[in-house]
């Protein structure tokens, strides 16, 4: 399964951002990797570097490579709407995402690894395939030899509420409603600036 694993720390640090969850070493340094440290002087960004660092920073945060990135782009350019809201529309309903944001993980990585290992089910159905695309209605749920799994619970513990998701603790599983709206998405990504990169 393709995916990244390089240095996190380092990527947050370049964005300015803990794009990858809590990050202790993150907030001891919250500027630019580089051997002057804060105090060296930047050179002014161009608009495509601008705009080039706005889609590594979604692809980092959605944990999706880029020919995956360039497929979801053209196929949210085919469909009907703002391209760049259907854009993180898409990314927000991919099967890693909705299991993380339903607290089932602490991390995307995490819960695309546990989609990758077959403890997720949609719709009743093992799925593993962490980029699977949900539809309005599909429930997702923990298989029931997987419930016990303690970064399972560890993570249940401690999740929140989105308007777009529904958690049902007896049952360990939830329902994907709709697919969110653009002010209801918490990532603060400029998707504009990607559409303007991808037009080029």
């Amino acid at each position: 399964m393709a995916r990244y694993t390089g240095p996190k720390t380092k990527i947050a640090r370049k964005f300015g951002q803990p794009i990858f969850g809590d990050d202790k070493s993150f907030e001891k340094k919250k500027y630019p990797p580089g051997q002057h440290g804060p105090n060296k002087r930047r050179a002014k960004k161009s608009e495509y570097a601008i705009q080039l660092a706005e889609k590594q920073k979604a692809k980092y945060t959605y944990g999706i490579l880029e020919k995956q990135f360039s497929n979801l782009y053209k196929k949210a350019n085919a469909t009907k709407g703002i391209t760049g809201e259907v854009l993180l529309q898409l990314c927000e309903s991919r099967l890693d995402n909705v299991v993380y944001r339903l607290g089932v993980s602490n991390s995307r990585a995490g819960a695309r690894q546990l989609v990758s290992h077959r403890h997720i089910t949609v719709n009743g159905e093992v799925v593993n395939i962490p980029s699977y695309q949900l539809k309005a209605g599909d429930v997702i749920a923990v298989r029931e030899k997987s419930k016990s799994l303690a970064p399972i619970t560890n993570a249940l513990n401690s999740r929140r509420e989105y308007d777009w998701l529904v958690w049902n603790n007896e049952q360990t599983s939830g329902t994907f409603l709709k697919t969110p709206e653009r002010v209801q998405i918490p990532e603060d990504i400029k998707e504009q600036l990607i559409v303007e990169l991808y037009s080029k």
